[in-house]
């Protein structure tokens, strides 16, 4: 197992965390700036400033001593998750016109959405960049052996069979049905074969298997037994590597939906959540795999930071573009008093998850087992 040095885990999570919050706060800074509204403060992490300097627009750049996100606030917002000022009516009109209140209701909206989006299009170009370097695979759905004892083998499917389809999604390549099966709890797929001139339609049940990374690190997934043939890599140009990590960036996107959905509907237990802690530990173990594997790990967090920002809850990104939403339908905001215990309860979802993924992240380090043998 790789010995990974403590300082490592804190340097590659700063790598990787870092540029992250800054690209997803500089979708908010410069799509305001196009707005016209004005930012007062534009902060990597939070709590005391360690580092700040104002540049000619009169916004304070700084770095805060708790690297657990960042934000920009707004002329006009009271706080860091832009709520209104109370005083921001009263001030002059060239001052108010540059707020971020006195914005029509779909600069906000665009506004907010840029951070999301710039995490998506962060995660896009690092895909993109590889794609150029490596090429892209290419290795076809097609069957190029069948496990013993397999699901694949009891549902009778042999090597040559290709793959069209499974539960109605078109398998192109190869990485397409583990994509399909390996997260989806086992559950009975229905798969479309071609062999030869025939179709066929099979249904089979993955297997869930459990397995170590090289770190030591318990994961399980679900697989049918089959592999590939010889893998096929295909160099690509700029606009195709474009549009194949835009696919693979909307893939991991909707991987994460179903994931989430997993949480939220029992299938999956909380216990699989991790939070800062864990994404600690394996930013530094991608680290000691190199610098491409920990840039190509840095292109998933972003897509889970602009996913999980997007929740319609109050305090992010999504709950903001809620109201607004709310108040594009019905011509006004909502009353404040609504906003008001939305952003209560918000808090209170975010604080319990928060408690609810240090738990696990402690639970992943070991910390509860060395406990109970300290106690037992």
């Amino acid at each position: 197992m790789p010995d990974v040095p403590l300082w490592l885990y804190f340097v590659a999570f700063l790598a990787v965390l870092g540029p992250l919050v800054f690209v997803h706060e500089y979708g908010h800074y410069i799509v305001g700036r196009w707005c016209g509204v004005k930012a007062e403060t534009f902060s990597i992490g939070f709590g005391r400033k360690i580092l700040g300097w104002t540049d000619k627009r009169g916004t304070e750049w700084k770095i805060g001593w708790l690297p657990l996100g960042g934000y920009v606030q707004f002329a006009g917002d009271r706080d860091a998750v832009s709520q209104p000022d109370a005083d921001w009516q009263q001030l002059p009109a060239e001052e108010k016109s540059h707020t971020f209140p006195a914005q029509p209701v779909w600069k906000r909206a665009l506004i907010v959405l840029a951070g999301p989006v710039t995490n998506f299009l962060f995660a896009i170009l690092i895909f993109a960049a590889f794609a150029m370097v490596y090429g892209v695979g290419r290795t076809p759905a097609v069957i190029g052996a069948v496990e013993a004892d397999s699901a694949a083998q009891e549902a009778g499917l042999r090597a040559g069979d290709r793959i069209v389809s499974i539960d109605g999604r078109r398998m192109d390549t190869f990485n397409d049905i583990q994509a399909a099966v390996a997260f989806n709890l086992g559950k009975p797929a229905s798969l479309q074969i071609a062999r030869g001139n025939d179709r066929l339609n099979v249904t089979l049940r993955p297997r869930i298997i459990s397995e170590r990374d090289p770190f030591g690190n318990k994961s399980e997934r679900a697989v049918i037994g089959i592999r590939s043939g010889a893998p096929v890599y295909s160099a690509v140009g700029p606009v195709a590597a474009f549009q194949e990590s835009a696919a693979q960036t909307w893939e991991m996107v909707r991987l994460t939906g179903s994931i989430l959905g997993q949480f939220v509907t029992g299938q999956r237990s909380i216990k699989d959540m991790g939070g800062p802690v864990k994404i600690a530990k394996q930013s530094g173990e991608m680290a000691t795999l190199g610098i491409g594997t920990l840039i190509f790990f840095a292109a998933f967090i972003s897509i889970n930071l602009g996913f999980i920002n997007l929740l319609p809850l109050p305090m992010l990104d999504g709950g903001h573009l809620a109201f607004y939403a709310y108040e594009a339908i019905r011509r006004r905001p909502a009353p404040p008093e609504a906003q008001e215990w939305a952003f209560r309860f918000g808090f209170v979802a975010i604080a319990t998850l928060m408690l609810v993924v240090t738990f696990n992240d402690l639970g992943s380090i070991g910390v509860w087992d060395r406990i109970a043998r300290l106690i037992g």
